[in-house]
């Protein structure tokens, strides 16, 4: 269906594709992987015809519909979400902008006088949008929508009034309703809770057409790809299977490299002191001549390509008591909505809570509680002895202060450290040598969470209170926090839409329900296996 074919492309002063090669064949689901920075953007707009190689060329199939998701969504206001998923539709979607500006005329008392005119004129654009199955058409836009979050509220609802995060969701609405024979989703899993991420991965795996993604959720692509398809130093690599096969077929193509480079050194060294030994003397002349010119010919064997990867080593953080913290009798309402009432709840030492629950249901006010950015409206929120707490909000990353450097923001936030230890601190987190000079507001989302995180663990803490922190994190990074906190020894309480950060990190699990609220012992596979469902609300 479309074909890329010895593709070379440079971005500014950055090789991004060397005659690069590959193909998406229809009824296949291809997972984009590869460093950030790799290229996997500029390869799907490549894709969709919006830049173009500098040399080889994209080849797409005649006739085909392309649907591209990416993060930059544009400019959305003036109508409801319904109508703004709807207008992706192609001319179903000009038709019910026309039904609905004629039933806008047919109410206005001043137009009375053409109400006539204005029946017939919508009688027969009704009988258009009819044969285009159009009012089946809203229907299927509001179902996705609910299997996207969303209430019936906010559908009909201004799609200005959104945020960035809900508008979003809205354009990978309009290519999910609209159904086109290729999908491209660039992140289409980031700023979805995961009851949206289950639902979307149930659609995506039951959609006929050929679909490539990229994803930072590790659980959410190996549910839905066949393939992978990975980017790496300007080549392009497939593997058949889901993500962790190509992550255990990478590991062992990586020691096999490095095996075959290993064995060519051994053995060029040996060459080359043979030569080194002999060069001077006559009677060896012949010999040293015939390895001089076997060594030119041979095909040298690169080492495997080293990915720069962060490293978070959490200094140990010091001992609390077995009381971390406790709520008793704690009611919590935001006007008429109830979100606790006498509620009691507890974290001892060494537990990780991973907090479950449908949106609103209360998850991050629990968090907003416990670390103090709220205050219950009756009850009590007690903090153990020596109890030193580290809270990553969702908003972290907005108190940053965008005109200073990373270095300066660390150093005003640590003016007693030296400039040696900030410096490493910046290193480990993957701000090395002049990153620390970039300006704040110019970082990525991913760049921000782990700014933030290094200012939050640089003096340890031994209760981490997290709301959703992996949301801007890559795999790789992603991949050293969850090694990191699996050393952590202090206690934890998290909520996370990403199930292997949930799976690897939790010790106890509290479900937030309309039911009620109930706590599991054991962590998120064992609350998987319990319950039969990944979510409140979700079933198995």
């Amino acid at each position: 269906m479309i074909r890329i074919d010895s593709v070379s492309k440079q971005n500014s002063h950055q090789l991004l594709f060397v005659e690069a090669s590959a193909a998406l064949l229809r009824g296949e689901k291809v997972g984009l992987v590869g460093p950030n920075g790799a290229g996997k953007s500029t390869l799907f707009r490549m894709m969709t015809g919006r830049e173009i190689p500098d040399e080889g060329q994209v080849l797409v199939d005649r006739g085909i519909t392309i649907g591209y998701f990416d993060q930059d969504v544009g400019e959305m206001s003036g109508h409801s979400a319904v109508a703004e998923v709807m207008n992706g539709a192609g001319p179903v979607s000009e038709i019910a902008a026309e039904l609905h500006a004629l039933e806008q005329a047919m109410a206005d008392p001043e137009r009375l006088d053409e109400i006539d005119a204005l029946v017939e004129a919508y009688g027969e654009v009704q009988h258009r949008f009819e044969e285009l199955d159009g009012y089946a058409l809203e229907g299927r836009a509001r179902e996705v929508l609910a299997g996207l979050s969303f209430s019936q509220e906010m559908m009909d609802g201004d799609v200005g009034r959104l945020s960035g995060g809900w508008k979003m969701r809205v354009a990978l609405a309009r290519i999910l309703l609209m159904k086109p024979d290729v999908m491209l989703l660039d992140e289409p899993s980031n700023h979805l809770d995961i009851e949206s991420l289950i639902w979307l991965e149930q659609f995506l795996r039951g959609y006929e057409g050929a679909l490539m993604m990229t994803s930072h959720d590790r659980a959410f692509m190996n549910r839905i790809v066949n393939r992978i398809l990975e980017i790496d130093g300007g080549q392009l690599t497939s593997y058949s299977g889901d993500y962790e096969f190509y992550e255990t077929q990478r590991a062992l193509s990586e020691k096999q490299q490095q095996a075959r480079f290993e064995r060519q050194q051994a053995m060029l060294a040996k060459e080359l002191a043979f030569i080194e030994r002999f060069k001077a003397r006559a009677s060896h002349a012949a010999q040293v001549q015939s390895r001089v010119k076997k060594l030119d010919k041979i095909d040298r064997v690169e080492p495997p390509r080293r990915r720069q990867t962060v490293r978070f080593d959490f200094p140990p953080a010091p001992r609390c008591g077995e009381d971390v913290v406790s709520l008793e009798g704690v009611d919590k309402a935001y006007g008429a909505k109830v979100i606790y009432r006498g509620f009691d709840f507890a974290v001892r030492r060494r537990e990780r809570w991973c907090v479950m629950g449908v949106n609103g249901a209360g998850k991050s006010t629990l968090l907003k509680l416990v670390a103090g950015a709220s205050t219950p409206d009756t009850g009590t929120v007690k903090t153990g002895a020596s109890v030193k707490m580290g809270y990553f909000a969702q908003h972290a990353m907005d108190l940053l202060d965008g005109d200073a450097t990373i270095f300066e923001w660390l150093d005003a936030k640590f003016p007693q450290a030296g400039q040696g230890s900030l410096r490493a601190l910046a290193g480990a987190f993957g701000f090395s040598g002049d990153d620390v000079e970039k300006r704040c507001r110019v970082l990525s989302g991913g760049e921000k969470a782990r700014l933030v995180m290094a200012a939050m663990l640089y003096d340890p803490p031994n209760f981490l209170v997290l709301d959703e922190p992996t949301n801007h994190l890559d795999l790789a990074t992603k991949e050293m926090l969850i090694e990191a906190l699996g050393d952590y020894e202090g206690a934890m309480l998290f909520v996370s839409h990403d199930r292997h950060f949930l799976s690897e990190l939790s010790n106890r699990v509290l479900e937030l329900t309309p039911d009620g609220i109930h706590a599991f012992g054991g962590g998120y596979k064992e609350y998987v296996a319990r319950t039969g469902h990944e979510a409140p609300g979700v079933g198995g």
